[in-house]
């Protein structure tokens, strides 16, 4: 169970890597990537940060892009945060869309098995 104040650093991470991602990168491929989640570990040691991007074929140049800058990342996290420790950040495609749209493939074709006509409707009505 996560605490307020790693719930909050969370946020707060992840709202200074996004500017910090507009402001101070001039990789074009990095530009590509939406933060969706950054999810620390407890002792700060570690911060997963999840992104995804508007078009699937760029997700590997992405990830490799934001893997390339996280240390100067994590440079200037240490500078503008007020924190005794700056975790090491891992970036990793959030597949949680993708996994939204199969499930709802997979009800729609459960949907599409059943009656066609609504419950409580006759075909003569």
């Amino acid at each position: 169970m996560t605490t307020f104040r790693l719930e909050r650093l969370n946020r707060e991470f992840l709202r200074e890597i996004s500017l910090l991602l507009q402001s101070r990168i001039k990789n074009a491929q990095v530009h590509a990537a939406v933060l969706t989640q950054v999810d620390c570990s407890k002792d700060l040691s570690h911060a997963k940060v999840f992104f995804t991007t508007l078009d699937p074929a760029e997700k590997e140049p992405t990830l490799k892009a934001l893997q390339d800058v996280a240390g100067l990342l994590r440079s200037c996290l240490g500078k503008q945060m007020r924190l005794r420790k700056i975790p090491e950040l891992h970036f990793y495609y959030d597949m949680t869309e993708e996994r939204a749209r199969s499930v709802e493939a997979l009800l729609d074709s459960l949907r599409s098995k059943e009656d066609p006509t609504p419950p409580g409707k006759t075909e003569a009505s």
